[in-house]
């Protein structure tokens, strides 16, 4: 197993299945927390429990108009399209 295959399923593992599929709502062009929410269909509080993961691994940033994926979220992403 190559270093980029364990650092991609540690990357997902941190996350879990909310923190991918709220990357994942980013990514469809969910902006807020409320969008993130409706688009993810998770609780407002998990929304909110896992964005600072989110943004603590520079997958996410936020500005004025909202979340959106860093070049690192891009690439990430990627890497999961890749590598299933």
């Amino acid at each position: 197993m190559s270093k980029v295959d364990d650092s991609l399923k540690d990357i997902k593992y941190l996350l879990g299945n909310m923190g991918m599929d709220i990357f994942f709502a980013i990514d469809n062009g969910a902006k807020d927390c409320e969008t993130i929410k409706i688009f993810s269909g998770l609780p407002m509080a998990c929304v909110k429990g896992r964005l600072p993961v989110l943004l603590d691994l520079l997958l996410v940033a936020k500005n004025d108009n909202g979340y959106f994926l860093t070049n690192k979220g891009l690439n990430f992403k990627a890497q999961i399209e890749n590598n299933p």
